[in-house]
């Protein structure tokens, strides 16, 4: 039976390549390969992304297989009449004019042509409505030739047409064609940065294959493993973490104990368990990972998984475990790829955090000056993707530092660099929402309005606006619209980041509380004093009830509430408080007032 296995090429690979498959065998194939992480970290007030210790999370792109050998000569240019094709010779001949065409570097446009006369021609001759395999294979095909032109939008019609043609009830080619179909529709949406979309397309691949090949075939686990990786990247880590599971109880079955299979599937597991907070055992699976790689003899590898054990010992405040564990990784890196490498620059980062943490700023500086050489004068073969990432990390650095305007330089480098790469959309989301942040610490509030706006609009169209960190960028918008004096676009946004983090972290998370702060003050803002009156109250019986008052918080939402109750029994004044004192209590006075004893009614990003 043959293998029901999707895969995919890093975002830094050379525009697709079209295979074409023999007629003898009549199914399209595919490879791939593994990219490295790039996933920014964040220290600044904007929520951050999943974090990378381990595996490549970063999910790789559609690619059909690639042909190995020497360029074929240009095909000579044949002119084909259009009704001819219903001739049943001419559907496989026009799918090798499109495998030649791109065999020998003429382009792709050409075998695009080929390819959709030789879809026409399956359809064509067809029998009797008899779906045909053929007919799936030519659309999977264009599809992947749209791909390589950067036209997902295209392939997706074309894609959900050819997962409509296969019948799985009618054997394996069938199945395999159908979760081809389904996988590679998936990678198309993750492509457009349409990540739920996506997700559900790989879960119906996978319920395709596991039909086919059972619960525990080792094919299965590979494709548990990819929707895992999916979910991380949605940021959906219970939902990963069972895959994950799934996938090393198959691996345990079929592979060799300290298999390369198991090292990946750990640190995946890792990656979910650090994102999760659950360091420990995180660090276990990376043990036990670095374990397996030492077995089999992959140097590098080890390395990286010390950077990540690096990264959890200093999660832990364990600093002299992190150094160790950091400077073992340089060693490798440095020895075996070069001092310039964008490896030896990660490394630079990593010890500029942690050096940071620890006090030692000048050394914290010297790292980061280091690394930014290494990222401004890049090696052959480094991608965008790494020095997006790596400058990302270092204005998080800058921004400790207190240099807003640094951090925001290099996030805009990152951000240029990314801009026309496919399928980074939900990366730029997070860019642009830390550089929301950095434009509002320095008071450009217009130009945060715009970043989370352009964040957001970002996170809806990828799926995410379910997730806990579109929540928190929501309530970062409301802030900046707040000083804009947008106060009902304010409490819109206030509303639905109470919706979203009620439901993703809890009542009692500090985030939740966050944001009903600053929904009573803007209903308090737009005279809607009942409706603050009943958030407060809310919000101070959870803290009696379930976090104690020790907070100082407490306190002032207590005296918050006094105020507003005042107010209420009085005469219950509809009109608004004045912004400036709600969002500043330090800000300058138009008008000579006394001043509040709780002025700072305040607004928490």
């Amino acid at each position: 039976m043959p293998g029901i296995v999707s895969v995919k090429t890093p975002p830094e690979a050379q525009p697709l390549r079209i295979s074409v498959p023999d007629e003898s065998n009549g199914r399209v194939g595919a490879s791939s390969e593994r990219s490295e992480p790039v996933n920014p970290k964040s220290n600044s007030p904007a929520p951050r992304r999943p974090p990378s210790p381990s595996p490549s999370t970063s999910r790789a792109k559609p690619s059909p297989d690639r042909s190995s050998g020497k360029k074929k000569s240009p095909p000579e240019k044949i002119v084909i009449d259009e009704s001819s094709l219903d001739n049943p010779d001419l559907g496989p001949f026009l799918l090798k004019l499109a495998r030649d065409t791109i065999a020998s570097g003429e382009g792709p446009n050409k075998a695009l042509d080929y390819a959709l006369r030789a879809a026409k021609s399956f359809e064509k001759c067809a029998i009797d409505g008899e779906p045909s395999l053929d007919l799936a294979m030519s659309l999977h095909v264009v599809a992947a030739i749209y791909c390589s032109l950067g036209r997902f939008e295209e392939a997706i019609p074309v894609l959900e047409r050819a997962i409509k043609v296969p019948e799985v009830s009618k054997g394996a080619d069938h199945a395999l064609a159908a979760f081809s179909g389904y996988m590679q529709l998936g990678d198309t949406h993750s492509m457009l940065g349409q990540l739920d979309r996506s997700i559900e397309c790989y879960k119906d691949g996978l319920k395709i294959q596991m039909e086919a090949l059972g619960d525990t075939d080792p094919r299965v686990a590979e494709t548990c493993r990819y929707l895992a990786e999916a979910h991380v990247q949605a940021m959906q880590f219970d939902e990963a973490e069972n895959l994950c599971k799934k996938t090393l109880e198959i691996h345990r079955v079929h592979s060799p104990p300290a298999s390369l299979e198991e090292a990946a599937d750990r640190r995946l597991m890792a990656l979910i368990c650090e994102a999760k907070g659950d360091y420990e055992s995180a660090l276990e699976h990376l043990v036990l990972a670095s374990m397996a790689m030492i077995a089999n003899g992959q140097e590098n590898e080890v390395a990286a998984i010390d950077v990540s054990i690096g990264n959890i010992y200093l999660s832990l405040s364990r600093f002299d475990e992190a150094v160790f564990s950091y400077q073992k990784a340089l060693t490798v890196f440095k020895s075996s790829k070069g001092d310039n490498h964008p490896s030896v620059a990660s490394v630079f980062v990593r010890l500029a955090d942690l050096y940071y943490k620890t006090g030692k700023l000048r050394e914290s500086r010297s790292y980061c000056e280091n690394a930014l050489r290494i990222y401004a004068k890049p090696v052959p073969g480094t991608t965008a993707e790494e020095i997006a990432c790596g400058l990302t990390e270092i204005s998080a650095i800058y921004e400790l530092f207190n240099e807003p305007e640094e951090a925001l330089k290099l996030l805009l480098k990152a951000m240029k660099l990314l801009e026309d790469k496919p399928g980074q959309q939900s990366t730029i989301a997070g860019i642009e929402a830390r550089m929301g942040v950095m434009f509002y610490m320095v008071g450009r509030y217009e130009e945060a309005h715009s970043s989370f706006e352009n964040a957001v609009a970002k996170l809806r169209a990828g799926g995410e606006r379910k997730s806990a960190f579109f929540g928190v960028v929501l309530n970062q918008m409301g802030l900046s619209s707040v000083q804009l004096f947008k106060i009902d676009e304010a409490a819109e946004l206030f509303e639905e980041a109470r919706q979203i983090l009620e439901q993703e972290c809890g009542p009692c998370h500090q985030d939740t509380l966050g944001v009903y702060s600053n929904l009573a003050a803007t209903y308090d803002a737009l005279g809607r004093v009942d409706d603050a009156i009943e958030i407060l109250e809310y919000v101070l019986k959870l803290r009696e009830e379930k976090l104690g008052t020790a907070n100082p918080d407490f306190d002032d939402e207590k005296k918050r509430l006094a105020e507003l109750l005042k107010e209420a029994g009085k005469s219950r004044n509809k009109n608004a408080k004045s912004l400036e004192n709600l969002i500043d209590p330090n800000s300058k006075r138009t008008k000579k007032e006394p001043s509040r004893k709780w002025s700072a009614f305040g607004f928490r990003s």
